[in-house]
């Protein structure tokens, strides 16, 4: 294994990575089936034998996000998604929402190690946690990451960034996780105080945008950023590298691309649509977990030698709900529309606003250039929408690839 790898998992052959992926995946489906109540309920005629491939695993049910708000009401506290006694976990917390999560006792439960190793940080290496250690999950995914690795952990949480400030100085942390501004709040602190934050030389964020011009202000100080994305239901799901050219997916996650509003996974390596993971954990094991969040991934290989998927960052919201004349629009009627008509393949409603009132406009890349089946689509999506919309037909391929089915350029006052 090289130095620069946390483990030859990461350098394995994409083959050999699907072969264990999806042979875990058999064994996982059986477990979640056997020791959870929600997916004893939702699998009930699913044969976990034959969930052998990505084929197989897309006729699987999506579990979405906004589906545990009220499910959890009706059935305290995780709705069943555990198949780990909840007395058994380490430790439970709550997201905006509200929603429940839990942490199990495992290492590194989270996957985060990955990333930390990735972003240089070593055994011995102290690292300062500003994310919140209150209620939510955030802190303790990096904590836990950076414990795996073998690094101390200064669990500064968020506010106090004076007395913040001096206990790096103090302990002269290499490492820093955060959001991808606060360090640059804590080192500005540290500047207005006269303190010397010059041991931090590495930066693991997350939970929020880093933007270019922050990428640049942290580097002309000697600081390297490294991004991740992930969540308080699935820990890390990707990484940066000093590559520095997309995440890496982690090596115990499954991901797909699903075409935003459906179940079905888009087309192409590189297509835009929604990120849904599948967990191989144990204790709560989500299958096919919308995030609800946009990306692509890339096939190619990274410079840094790692063969897994890469994420190419975070590309908006799959939930493009929309209302037009006083009715809610969704993807998933965009896409039914799109299913009914073979001849389209691909379209997006383009919503304005002209003197005040809506304007639906359904752009449709067609296979034909007969487009006589014009008035069937649009009766079609009068059906489906409720609403009237106008059917614009355009060349094939000029429809961008940004996942977009519901465009709304209204603008909103």
């Amino acid at each position: 294994m090289a130095e620069d790898h946390y483990d030859d998992l990461e350098i394995r052959s994409p083959d050999a990575r699907e072969a264990d992926l999806m042979a875990a995946l058999v064994k996982q489906i059986a477990h979640a089936k056997t020791h959870s109540d929600w997916y004893a309920r939702t699998l009930a005629d699913i044969d976990p034998r034959e969930i052998t491939n990505r084929q197989a695993l897309a006729a699987l049910p999506v579990t979405r996000k906004s589906s545990l708000i009220e499910a959890q009401r009706s059935a305290p506290p995780l709705a069943g998604l555990n198949a780990t006694d909840v007395g058994d976990l380490a430790l439970v917390f709550t997201s905006p929402g509200p929603i429940f999560e839990a942490m199990g006792d495992r290492k590194d439960y989270y996957s985060g190690a990955r990333s930390v190793y990735a972003a240089g940080l070593r055994k011995s290496d102290i690292v300062h946690n500003s994310f919140s250690y209150h209620l939510t999950p955030g802190a303790w995914i990096f904590h836990s990451a950076a414990r795996t690795v073998g690094c101390p952990v200064i669990p500064a949480g968020i506010g106090n960034s004076e007395q913040q400030a001096q206990v790096m100085a103090h302990f002269k942390p290499k490492g820093h996780a955060g959001t991808p501004d606060y360090l640059k709040t804590l080192l500005e602190k540290g500047d207005e105080l006269g303190l010397d934050l010059t041991s931090v030389k590495s930066a693991v964020v997350g939970a929020g945008p880093l933007f270019p011009p922050l990428r640049d202000w942290y580097a002309a100080r000697g600081i390297q950023v490294f991004n991740t994305f992930g969540t308080a239901e699935l820990g890390i799901v990707a990484y940066e590298t000093t590559a520095q050219n997309g995440m890496v997916i982690v090596e115990d996650k499954i991901v797909e691309i699903l075409v935003p509003g459906t179940s079905e996974p888009v087309k192409n390596i590189g297509d835009v649509g929604e990120l849904v993971v599948t967990l191989l954990s144990p204790e709560v094991p989500l299958i096919r977990f919308a995030t609800g969040d946009l990306t692509a991934l890339t096939d190619k290989a990274s410079p840094c030698g790692r063969t897994n998927y890469r994420m190419l960052g975070w590309m908006g919201r799959a939930d493009q709900t929309t209302k037009i004349r006083g009715m809610f629009v969704h993807p998933q009627q965009i896409a039914d529309v799109i299913k009914r008509h073979p001849a389209i393949l691909k379209a997006r409603l383009v919503v304005d606003a002209v003197d005040g009132k809506d304007v639906p406009t359904l752009r449709v890349e067609s296979t034909t250039s007969d487009h006589s089946f014009e008035n069937a689509i649009a009766e079609t999506f009068q059906t489906v929408c409720k609403v009237r919309s106008a059917i614009e037909f355009v060349d094939a391929g000029s429809l961008p690839n940004d996942g977009k089915i519901i465009d709304d350029i209204r603008v909103h006052e």
